[in-house]
C-alpha cells in the first residue's frame, strides 16, 4: 500500500491561534463572538447541522478546525437564491458542498418513486427542507453568491455521481456530478486525507485548477499529462506500463448513454479499479473533456481513525434548533462507530464505492473513551449503548493476513463466493471489545444493531454465544436478502444455509442464555436476476417459518452500484461484457412487477391477495390458493379490503437497512 503523510503531521494554519468552536458558526453573529472576520472553509449541507461524528459535516469542520482553519456551516439554505449563501460572507479558502449523509433524490423518494413526507435529517422530521439533486443545485447558488470562490465537492452523492452514471429517479444515464455542479473538484469516498492536503495547499496560494495529484478526487481536464500512459479499455492490452503512471480510459458518457453493453463495461472496469494499492487513474470523456479520476485515498491508520473520532464534537444539535427534534440524531446519539469500510461487496449496497473494501478500525482504548462520553454528555442516556458498529457490526479488525496480497488484489468481494482463505476472520478481539465495553461503571447493557454478517459470524460460534448472552435486545436484525441461488448469486450473498446455520447457534446460545430472542431476517424484492418463481418460493420459505414481514423493500437502483449497473443494461458485470458473450440478466422493471414481488414479501396482507392469485394462476401454481394451512393465499377475499393496488408500501424506519417483522 502506498504511503501517506499523517493526517494530523502538517504545520497549522494561522488561525488555530483563535482556539476551538463550541460549535461551529451558523450565523455572523456567532463569527462575532469567536473574533472572526472571515470563514476559511464554509460547508454547504443538505443535514440539519449536528456537531456529532455520525455526521459528515461535522467530521469535516472539525478536521479543519484542528488543522487551523475557520470552518462555517450553512445547513439547509434556501436555495430558491444565492441570498442565503451569503450568510457567513465570502469564505477565503472554498465553499464544501455536500448532499448530508444520503444521496438527496435517495433522501427525497421511496423505491416507487412517491415522494417522501419526512426527512430524519431535518428539524422536526420536517420534509422538502432540501432540492431533488441537491449536489447540483447548492454549487451552483455558491457560484451565484461569490463567483471566484472554489467550489469542492464531498459527501455521498457526490462520491457515488462521479462519473457517468445510471439515475433510478430519471431512468436515464446522466454525466458526472462534477460537469453539471460546475465545480472546480470532487472529493470522493470518505475524503479526509485529500480535504486536508487541499486546505493548505489553497492556504498557501496554490491555484485549485493546479492540485491534480491528490488521491481521493476527480475533476475536469483536456489532454493528457506528459509521462503518462493511456490505455483504451475496450482495446486487448499487449504491454504491461508503469501503472503508477497508467491511466484507464472508459468508454465516453455518450457511448454508454448510447450502448447499454458499453455501460457494463465501464461499471466492470470501474470497479476492478478501486483497491488503493493497485488501482489506476480513470478518465471518461464528456464532450471535449475529461472526468479524471485518481486512485482511491489511502485508509487511515487506526491513530489517525481514533484522532478524527475524538475531535472536540459537542455530540448535539445545533443550539439554534433548539427544542426540535432531529430523528437522525435521536437514532444514533447513544452508538457507537468502531470502524469503517465493508469487504462484503454485495451489489445493491452503496458502502463499498463510498468507503472502500478494506476494514479501518479504531483503537479499543478509543472506542471506550467514547463510549464514556456517551456516558457523561448526551442527556438522556440510561446505560444502554444502543449499538457498536459501523457499515457492519462484525468486521472490526479482519482483514487480510498478508500485505502485499492484499494490495494486489482485485477481487470484488472478501467473502463470495467463498470467504477468501487470506481473509482473517478472528472474532477474539471483538468479543474482549464487547466485554470491556459492558464492564464499563455506568453501563447497563451495551446493544448490536449494526447489521451482522453471519456467515462471518459462523466461523466463530463464541462470538454468536456473546452476542446471543449479552448483546440482543430480544430481537437481531440480519439480511439473508433472499432464499434463492439465483438472485443471492447476482447479489454476491451467500445461500440461505448459512443464515440457517447461525440460526440454530443463536437459538442454541439464547436458550443456553435463559433468553427468549428472535431473528428478524429482511429480504430485497425485485432485486436484478429475480424471477416471479424464486419470489414465489421466497414467500413459501416465509409462511413455513411464521414470518410475516410488516415493512418490506423493493430493489432501489443506487448510482454506481453494479445491481443498478445489472438494472440498466439487463446485462451481468460481475462477469466479462463483450459484443461476443454477456450475460443476460432477469429484471422486474415495470411498476406492475415490483409490485408483484413485493406482495409475495407480504403474502399475509388480504390487500395483495388479489394480485397475488392472479399471478399464481398464470405461473401454473393455482394449487397455492386455498383455505388451507398448505395454501399461500385463501380463495376468498374480506369485505371491505383494498383491490390489487393495496395501501401505499410502508416506509422503512429510520436506521433499518431492511424490512420489520411482526
Amino acid at each position: 500500500m502506498p504511503a501517506a503523510p499523517d493526517l494530523f503531521s502538517y504545520r497549522k494554519h494561522w488561525a488555530h491561534k483563535l482556539g476551538t468552536a463550541p460549535q461551529l458558526p451558523m450565523s455572523r453573529a456567532e463569527m462575532d463572538l469567536l473574533g472572526w472576520d472571515a470563514c476559511d472553509v464554509i460547508i454547504v449541507t443538505g443535514d440539519a447541522y449536528v456537531d456529532h461524528p455520525s455526521f459528515g459535516m461535522a467530521i469535516i469542520g472539525r478536521l479543519l478546525e484542528a488543522q487551523g482553519f475557520r470552518v462555517g456551516i450553512i445547513a439547509q439554505p434556501d436555495w430558491q437564491s444565492a441570498t442565503d449563501f451569503q450568510r457567513l460572507g465570502r469564505p477565503t479558502l472554498f465553499f464544501g458542498i455536500t448532499a448530508g449523509n444520503m444521496d438527496s433524490m435517495v433522501n427525497r423518494y421511496t423505491a416507487d418513486r412517491r415522494l417522501r413526507g419526512d426527512d430524519a435529517y431535518s428539524p422536526g422530521g420536517e420534509g422538502g427542507r432540501r432540492p431533488d439533486r441537491a449536489v447540483i443545485v447548492y454549487a451552483q447558488r455558491a457560484r451565484e453568491a461569490y463567483k471566484e470562490v472554489p467550489i469542492v465537492l464531498g459527501g455521498i452523492e457526490a462520491s457515488l455521481r462521479r462519473i457517468a452514471h445510471y439515475d433510478y429517479w430519471s431512468d436515464q444515464v446522466r454525466r458526472s456530478i462534477l460537469v453539471d455542479a460546475k465545480a472546480d473538484i470532487l472529493l470522493y469516498g470518505n475524503a479526509e486525507r485529500a480535504l486536508v492536503e487541499l486546505a493548505h495547499r489553497l492556504a498557501k496560494r496554490e491555484s485549485i485548477a493546479s492540485i491534480r495529484d491528490l488521491r481521493g478526487t476527480a475533476f475536469l481536464s483536456r489532454g493528457r499529462p506528459e509521462g503518462w500512459t493511456e490505455i483504451d479499455a475496450s482495446q486487448p492490452q499487449t504491454e504491461r506500463p508503469d501503472r503508477a503512471h497508467t491511466i484507464i480510459r472508459l468508454p465516453a458518457y455518450e457511448q454508454v448513454k448510447a450502448d447499454p453493453l458499453l455501460y457494463a463495461q465501464a461499471s466492470r472496469l470501474f470497479h476492478l479499479e478501486t483497491n488503493p494499492g493497485n488501482a489506476r487513474a480513470l478518465v471518461q470523456a464528456h464532450g471535449d473533456r475529461d472526468v479524471w479520476l485518481n486512485p482511491p485515498p489511502i485508509p487511515l491508520t487506526s491513530t489517525e481513525l481514533d484522532r478524527v473520532y475524538e475531535l472536540p464534537y459537542s455530540r448535539q444539535p445545533h443550539a439554534s434548533y433548539g427544542e426540535a427534534r432531529i430523528p437522525a440524531w435521536e437514532m444514533i446519539r447513544f452508538s457507537v462507530a468502531i470502524m469503517r469500510g465493508c469487504f462484503g461487496g454485495c451489489t445493491f449496497c452503496s458502502i463499498t464505492e463510498h468507503e472502500g473494501r478494506i476494514i479501518q478500525s479504531r483503537s479499543e482504548a478509543s472506542i471506550l473513551r467514547e463510549i464514556e462520553e456517551v456516558r457523561d454528555r448526551t442527556p438522556g442516556f440510561t446505560g444502554v449503548i444502543s449499538d457498536l458498529g459501523g457499515p457492519t457490526a462484525n468486521m472490526w479488525r479482519l482483514g487480510c493476513r498478508d500485505p502485499a496480497i492484499e494490495s494486489a488484489c482485485r477481487r470484488l468481494s472478501c467473502v463470495f463466493p467463498d470467504i477468501c482463505k487470506n481473509l482473517g476472520t478472528d472474532h477474539n478481539p471483538l468479543i474482549q471489545l464487547y466485554r470491556q465495553a459492558r464492564a464499563l461503571p455506568g453501563i447497563k447493557r451495551v446493544l448490536i444493531a449494526s447489521g451482522l454478517r453471519y456467515d462471518l459470524a459462523v466461523r466463530s460460534p463464541a462470538y454468536i454465544r456473546e452476542l446471543a448472552s449479552h448483546h440482543v435486545g430480544g430481537y437481531l436484525k440480519i439480511a439473508p436478502e433472499h432464499t434463492e441461488p439465483g438472485p443471492l448469486a447476482l447479489m454476491m450473498k451467500p445461500g440461505i444455509g448459512t443464515y440457517d446455520r447461525f440460526k440454530t447457534l443463536f437459538d442454541q446460545y439464547s436458550r443456553e442464555a435463559g433468553k427468549e430472542q428472535y431473528l428478524i431476517p429482511y429480504f430485497i424484492a425485485a432485486h436484478p436476476g429475480t424471477r416471479d418463481e424464486d419470489m414465489l418460493a421466497l414467500a413459501l420459505w416465509l409462511k413455513r417459518n411464521g414470518f410475516r414481514p410488516d415493512q418490506v423493500q423493493a430493489f432501489l437502483p443506487t448510482p454506481m452500484a453494479l445491481a443498478s449497473a445489472m438494472y440498466h443494461t439487463g446485462l451481468n458485470p460481475l462477469k466479462r461484457v463483450t459484443r461476443a458473450g454477456a450475460e443476460g440478466v432477469t429484471l422486474a422493471r415495470g411498476a406492475r412487477q415490483r409490485r408483484l414481488h413485493k406482495a409475495f414479501l407480504r403474502y399475509h396482507d388480504p390487500a395483495n391477495w388479489p394480485l397475488l392469485r392472479e399471478a399464481l394462476k398464470r405461473m401454473g401454481r393455482a394449487d397455492l390458493i386455498g383455505n388451507g394451512k398448505r395454501h399461500l393465499v385463501p380463495a376468498w377475499q374480506p369485505a371491505g379490503t383494498v383491490g390489487e393496488k393495496g395501501p401505499p408500501p410502508a416506509r422503512r424506519r429510520l436506521g433499518g437497512k431492511g424490512p420489520r417483522v411482526s
